[in-house]
């Protein structure tokens, strides 16, 4: 049995014991992740990464795929998840329910925040989002608050829309609007900046948010969530070992920062009326 066979098979023994959550120096970490693309995309962005966190920390890490957001927070904060890739909602939910621990945020082409984009075909008519009123217009995951909070931000309310459905994937997204079975839609700024100009215009960009962010469950081991950190800050997209991964997970990304619970305070603010 080969190491990495033996580490998803442990991972996956892990999910069925009752100390799941309880990593120690001899069990695999579990890294789990929000569903933002279809599962094999998922897989192809994170695998790499998973790979470069097991060499750096000298441990197998096991990469546990969610199929939505709500499987994502209940994953992190029940512990099934060591530490997970999650949205800034994501982690606030898992926050409140776990006591999820922020370890670091991404930084997207230079800048440690993000935006969400609101985009249409290339070919659409519409030049500003108050036109969007009586439009059918495309979402991602319904537990994602933070994209309607942007959409009503950008000066349409979600009553002036025509239609709008959730589609869950960003890969979904883009496909109705570019076949035309919806209007408009919103991205997450690098899924905008990878379909821009191959069918998909950015309508509009929401103002900077904090960004993405990796977290541990509340129990871990402190000094390994230290570990965990110092790897993730230390990872560069020049640097031969970890440069491959962090591309993989997202080209536009340069690396991470330091990040405090408190930066995702104005998150909570936007998300409010929505709660």
């Amino acid at each position: 049995m080969n190491k990495r066979f033996q580490g998803m098979l442990l991972g996956g023994l892990l999910a069925l014991t009752a100390s799941a959550g309880a990593a120690d120096a001899n069990e695999p970490l579990v890294f789990g992740s929000v569903a933002m693309d279809i599962p094999a995309q998922m897989m192809a962005r994170l695998e790499p990464f998973t790979e470069y966190l097991a060499e750096t920390l000298e441990r197998d890490v096991t990469l546990r795929l969610s199929s939505s957001m709500p499987d994502a927070i209940r994953e992190i904060a029940e512990g099934r998840s060591d530490i997970a890739y999650l949205t800034p909602v994501a982690y606030i939910r898992a926050n409140q329910r776990g006591d999820a621990v922020p370890l670091a945020r991404t930084i997207t082409k230079g800048e440690d925040s993000f935006r969400l984009m609101i985009v249409v075909a290339e070919d659409s008519p519409l030049q500003t989002p108050e036109e969007l009123a009586g439009k059918r217009f495309a979402f991602g995951d319904e537990a994602a608050l933070l994209q309607r909070a942007a959409v009503v931000d950008s000066g349409v309310e979600l009553s002036e829309l025509g239609e709008y459905h959730f589609l869950g994937h960003y890969d979904n997204i883009v496909r109705g609007v570019i076949s035309g079975d919806f209007d408009a839609g919103i991205l997450k700024d690098t899924a905008a900046y990878r379909w821009e100009g191959e069918g998909i215009r950015i309508l509009h960009a929401s103002p900077y948010l904090p960004p993405y962010v990796i977290a541990a469950r509340a129990g871990l081991d402190p000094d390994l969530r230290e570990r965990i950190r110092d790897t993730l800050l230390a990872a560069n997209p020049d640097d031969p070992a970890s440069g491959p991964a962090l591309r993989a997970l997202d080209e536009n990304y340069n690396g991470f920062a330091p990040v405090r619970d408190a930066d995702y305070d104005v998150v909570r603010e936007l998300i409010a009326p929505f709660d």
